[in-house]
């Protein structure tokens, strides 16, 4: 028996089809995409068990089924199909970060941090966008624009619970507020944990739909995390401690750089250590 010729494009071909398809299943991972693509294969089996056992009727409502299911899955994947996209264009050309100067970073840092401090010691509530490569134009629109210098009492005024603003994030760009009480996509994540509330499932859509930051201050527990690319991470109140972490978060890319195929391989197998809520289990208080 003669074995088939398989060329180097056939191999190639192969590789980048399994890559395709297992960064597919990371970026749905932990979302609802996961829980219908399992109903879709469990369709195609009973097809398959309904052809082989000659059941056609069953055979053709199951037919019909996947035919609706392929003309619904666009609607449904929606939110996964648009993260996909942002984060494919985040690999793409990209601009330089609106927050790139040294010593800004540290000033903004150190602004954000004794806010964040102060409203865990009040219990406020509140969250904080910090913009990076992705325009938040799109969010700032959503809000009430503000257009001032970042300061730490600036910040506290806008989250005062009487504040007409204090619902809603604040969207900073560079070291300005550009505006405030603006709404962010909601993460399809599911958390588990009793902690994380609506700001911390909006902290993780907009990381997860952009390259930006989040800080966020639970208005029930005073707890302070970071949100990241997707990822949460758990802060101790000091400031210091807090501006430490936030200007490692901000330098961590300071010049964009094109990432190759590899390099966005890595940041996809990096994620599998995350767990489905978002946290880094690893960084959490005890």
């Amino acid at each position: 028996m003669k074995l088939p010729h398989i060329a180097l494009a056939d191999i190639a071909d192969i590789i980048l089809t399994a890559y395709f398809v297992y960064a597919v299943l990371l970026l749905i991972r932990g979302t609802r995409a996961m829980q219908i693509l399992q109903g879709l294969a469990l369709l195609l089996v009973l097809r398959a068990g309904a052809q082989y056992f000659h059941l056609w009727t069953v055979f053709s409502l199951l037919n019909a089924l996947l035919i609706v299911s392929g003309v619904a899955i666009p609607v449904v994947f929606q939110p996964e199909l648009r993260r996909a996209l942002a984060q494919l264009g985040r690999a793409g050309f990209q601009e330089a970060h609106s927050v790139s100067n040294r010593e800004s970073v540290e000033r903004l840092c150190a602004v954000l941090g004794t806010a964040a401090a102060v409203l865990s010691r009040s219990a406020i509530g509140a969250i904080i966008v910090v913009e990076r490569n992705a325009s938040l134009d799109d969010y700032v629109e959503s809000g009430t624009r503000v257009d001032a210098l970042v300061t730490a009492e600036m910040l506290l005024s806008l989250f005062a619970p009487r504040s007409p603003l204090h619902d809603g994030a604040v969207v900073i760009k560079g070291d300005r507020i550009a505006a405030a009480s603006c709404f962010l996509p909601l993460s399809e994540r599911v958390l588990f944990d009793r902690r994380m509330g609506t700001r911390h499932r909006a902290a993780l859509g907009i990381t997860e739909q952009t390259d930006a930051l989040a800080l966020i201050v639970s208005e029930e527990t005073g707890a302070i995390a970071i949100a990241l690319d997707g990822r949460l991470e758990e802060q101790s109140a000091s400031p210091q401690t807090i501006a430490a972490s936030l200007k490692r978060a901000l330098s961590a890319r300071r010049a964009p750089e094109r990432q190759t195929v590899f390099d966005y391989a890595r940041t996809l197998w990096s994620r599998i250590h995350v767990s489905p809520n978002g946290l880094d289990k690893t960084k959490l208080r005890p």
